[in-house]
């Protein structure tokens, strides 16, 4: 039976079995260029040096059989940047040397197949499931084949608190919630357990509150 605990401090997530996998999502490598065009820049290749370095810290300390990315590894959409074609590789490459990778693709990786290297495990956007839980990016309801599971984790969402005269005003959070399972498959009764991950990258995540049932996610 799998079990499952969070780094503190870290949007990182542990699952842990007969093997042990670390779980990351929305690390939107190559960000830098949607905002350089809005005139706002951050230093050559600082970010992706420091996610690099960040897992690769979680990767010595856990020493997981895995790293498993729910999605958004690349920020552009239906294209690829220039930073793109230089940084997911590089991320790849540096980090499948320290364990395996798996790879379920999110809303923003249009054509990532081109820049993941032969030896990272692509898998369907649909999700994988260890157990009796799926693992998904969450731009996307579920398949009914998916529908025995008792726990969903997924990323997509980006989310934040939001209190003014709080301290943590502004901060990522994580999210778990229960809802009736029938409201994600229909023909299905009981509850299901949902958790969030918070992203990765911590520049883009939402400075002001939104209406998440319309901008972000199916689920």
């Amino acid at each position: 039976m799998f079990k499952t605990r969070i780094i503190p401090t870290k949007p990182i997530m542990i699952l842990e079995g007969e093997k042990k996998h670390i779980i990351a999502t929305d690390l939107h490598i190559g960000f830098e260029s949607s905002l350089a065009s809005n005139e706002i820049f951050i230093g050559k290749n600082s970010s992706i040096n420091e996610t690099i370095e960040e897992l690769s810290s979680v990767i010595d300390q856990e020493k997981p059989d895995s790293l498993i990315l729910l999605g958004d590894v690349k920020s552009s959409i239906k294209s690829i940047s220039k930073s793109e074609w230089d940084e997911v590789p590089l991320f790849f490459n540096k980090i499948k040397q320290k364990c395996d990778v798996v790879l379920i693709p999110g809303n923003h990786d249009a054509n990532i197949q081109r820049l993941v290297p032969d030896n990272i495990t692509m898998i369907s956007s649909t999700g994988m499931v260890e157990e009796n839980i799926l693992l998904t990016h969450g731009h996307t309801m579920p398949s009914e084949n998916f529908s025995h599971v008792d726990k969903i984790i997924m990323g997509h969402v980006h989310p934040v608190y939001f209190q003014e005269d709080s301290v943590l005003n502004g901060q990522r959070v994580w999210v778990s919630l229960k809802t009736e399972k029938q409201n994600i498959f229909p023909n299905k009764s009981g509850e299901i357990e949902v958790t969030i991950i918070p992203s990765f990258n911590r520049y883009l995540y939402a400075t002001h509150k939104k209406n998440i049932k319309n901008q972000y996610h199916q689920l």
